[in-house]
């Protein structure tokens, strides 16, 4: 006899149908799995064996085969154990054979029968829910389950026991509810920082227009404690900004409980991170530390000791909002459409350009140290900031009254003046003016006769790339919706002006 049950095989964020098909035949005793099936699926055997026998059946003395079906795609992971496990018990007759239709199955077994949590549930569900079809779920991930429709069928048993008694109508189980994340620690709050108005206000922009920014400046001058405060002034996710980072957690298996947080990510990888770690890859294509920081920030501290090549892998992402992960036998796309933020010394020593200090290695320190980072890479980031070290006398004044609750208000006004203008473009699928494509930025940014005048001699002096000439306009209209203002006029482009680079600022004066 032959039974079946449907569960998923996972292609980035994407669920694909897997026909798992059971066959229990006479024959010398031997359980066989197919389908192109990695370790941990060859594995479940022996977990399928312990686990029936600890609830009380018996793998019949027969020729058992599994086959996954398509058999040409990779099957990878553990969550593959419960919907073989239930095809088994259909196959002998433990549950009727018919009750597993109108499912998707997930879970791992434990030896003594208990269903393990697995990474993937959230877009399983959402999977499952498209094909009309409701979900059979580890306990531990029927709360991220029931995020995907209020009103699909889930059952989240704790044990192989339990969804038998639930089929047979002696014990059913009651549809888990959805659960938010408990209320976050108080945020940092920029009213910590004392001076530095120069890089609060440029922290504010990037906040505004969802700008990258780079801030230089020596070691203690607050770098790393702005950067911390930017979560405090983003607006919160929206659903659809929600849904979409919970299910890369939910592939990463970093969905804490099943619980769904509308903070948005801070992830701040240290600079020994391989390119696997912050691009994503490794044996099984898992997202990186871009695609976890998807709608939010990726931080990363002391720019210049990460590997160039690292870095130089974040341009493509930076452009597309996307990252394709190639392998020999699979291709996987994960979103990427991150805000980086990033924090860097002067130079090796930390103190080129502080007045009373000379470097023994002159010019070369600061020079050798910020080669590392390529040309193509500081093209891509909108806000370049140099801090000066905070001097005693700002450390005795008293703390800034404004708050990042101030700082915030500005920022959702702005950030709705943007999502009104892209709705009524029809494109709703932009969010922020950083977010916008070069034709619409000229239309949504043009200014007026002296900002034109202004854009154009400063793009001869500073030779500015095609690309740098678009985001001192996407920057400029940040800078008009923070003041309210319909029109781009000289006065936001010469600010967005005076962040590009120093390099390209000195070359001007020269």
């Amino acid at each position: 006899m032959v039974s079946r049950v449907t569960t998923v095989a996972f292609q980035g964020v994407d669920a694909v149908d897997v026909d798992v098909q059971v066959h229990v035949a006479p024959g010398t005793p031997m359980f066989t799995v197919v389908g192109l099936a990695d370790k941990a699926v060859a594995e479940s055997r022996e977990r399928i064996r312990a686990a029936l026998t600890a609830s009380g059946l018996a793998l019949p003395a027969r020729r058992i085969t599994v086959n996954l079906a398509p058999a040409d795609l990779p099957k990878e992971g553990s969550h593959y154990d419960l919907p073989i496990a239930l095809g088994l018990m259909a196959a002998i007759g433990a549950i009727p054979a018919d009750a597993l239709e109108s499912f998707v199955v997930l879970g791992e077994l434990a030896l003594d029968g208990t269903i393990s949590a697995v990474a993937g549930v959230l877009p399983a569900a959402i999977a499952a829910n498209a094909r009309g079809k409701g979900l059979i779920c580890p306990l531990a991930s029927g709360s991220e389950a029931a995020w995907a429709d209020g009103e699909m069928p889930i059952l989240a048993p704790m044990s192989l026991i339990a969804v038998a008694n639930h089929f047979k109508g002696t014990q059913v189980l009651a549809r888990p509810q959805p659960r938010r994340g408990e209320p976050d620690a108080i945020l940092p709050d920029l009213a910590d920082v004392k001076g530095q108005e120069t890089a609060k206000r440029a922290l504010e922009i990037a906040a505004a227009g969802g700008h990258n920014l780079l801030m230089v400046g020596p070691p203690g001058s607050g770098k790393s404690m702005l950067a911390r405060r930017l979560p405090s002034i983003l607006p919160r996710l929206s659903p659809r900004e929600l849904l979409e980072i919970s299910m890369i957690a939910s592939i990463a298996g970093s969905l804490g409980d099943g619980r769904l947080s509308d903070r948005r990510p801070f992830r701040d990888p240290h600079h020994s991170a391989s390119m696997a770690a912050l691009v994503g890859g490794g044996l099984r294509a898992k997202p990186g530390e871009i695609s976890l920081s998807h709608n939010g920030v990726l931080f990363l501290d002391e720019l210049p000791e990460f590997n160039p090549a690292v870095l130089d892998s974040l341009r493509q992402p930076m452009e597309t909002g996307d990252v394709v992960i190639a392998r020999a036998n699979h291709r996987v796309t994960y979103p990427a459409r991150f805000q980086l933020v990033a924090a860097m010394n002067p130079c090796r020593c930390g103190l080129a350009g502080t007045p009373g200090f000379t470097c023994r290695r002159g010019d070369r320190c600061a020079g050798d140290y910020q080669a590392r980072l390529s040309g193509p890479l500081l093209d891509r980031i909108d806000l370049h900031v140099e801090l000066a070290a905070v001097s005693a006398a700002d450390l005795q004044l008293p703390a800034p009254a404004e708050t990042s609750a101030d700082v915030a208000v500005r920022v959702a006004a702005a950030r709705e003046l943007q999502r009104e203008r892209f709705v009524a473009l029809g494109l709703p699928g932009l969010r922020t003016n950083a977010d916008a494509p070069a034709r619409v930025v000229e239309d949504i940014a043009r200014p007026d006769r002296a900002g034109t005048q202004l854009l154009r001699d400063a793009s001869e002096a500073l030779r500015l790339s095609a690309r740098a000439y678009h985001r001192v306009l996407k920057v400029a209209r940040t800078l008009a919706d923070l003041d309210g203002a319909e029109s781009v006029g000289r006065l936001q482009i010469a600010e967005s002006l005076a962040y590009r680079p120093a390099g390209e600022r000195v070359a001007a004066a020269a």
